[in-house]
């Protein structure tokens, strides 16, 4: 379902279940969302669930339901199912940047070999740990012990 795994990724973007988990600090890791096509919807959210954009001009005003956003881009319905879920200042738009989402099951961070989640509907949540995580651990512990 949509929800659960946009919850679970805004989560691993944001650090969360990290034990140094600052709310004003980044402590998030990537996160790479694929098979975002075989996301669910319950209900009658796919024909009902609309999805507005204004492009700032007069009769500038577009709307489409989860069914023709799926049809035509179904990334879109993961995205900002989490883009919701973050902050809605700096730091969110810093840790938005993390997010990459593919339909089917390639992708092209292979290199960094990102570890595996799975989530109920078989949407893999992969993760890549950052690197200046233990550089934020250590700086904190610095500062306690001064």
């Amino acid at each position: 379902m949509l929800g659960r795994v946009a919850v679970k990724a805004a989560n691993l973007l944001r650090g969360k279940e990290k034990t140094v988990f600052t709310p004003h600090v980044d402590t998030g890791d990537f996160v790479i969302v694929i098979n975002a096509e075989k996301v669910r919807l319950t209900g009658k959210k796919e024909e009902q669930k609309t999805y507005m954009s204004f492009s700032g001009y007069v009769g500038g005003h577009k709307s489409e339901n989860a069914r023709a956003r799926r049809e035509r881009h179904p990334e879109l319905l993961v995205e900002r199912a989490v883009r919701g879920m973050i902050p809605h200042n700096r730091l969110g738009r810093r840790v938005y940047r993390k997010l990459k989402v593919y339909c089917g099951d390639s992708h092209p961070h292979a290199a960094q070999q990102p570890t595996g989640r799975q989530t109920h509907q078989k949407i893999i949540l992969c993760q890549k740990l950052r690197n200046s995580l233990p550089q934020v651990a250590a700086k904190h512990r610095s500062r306690a012990s001064a």
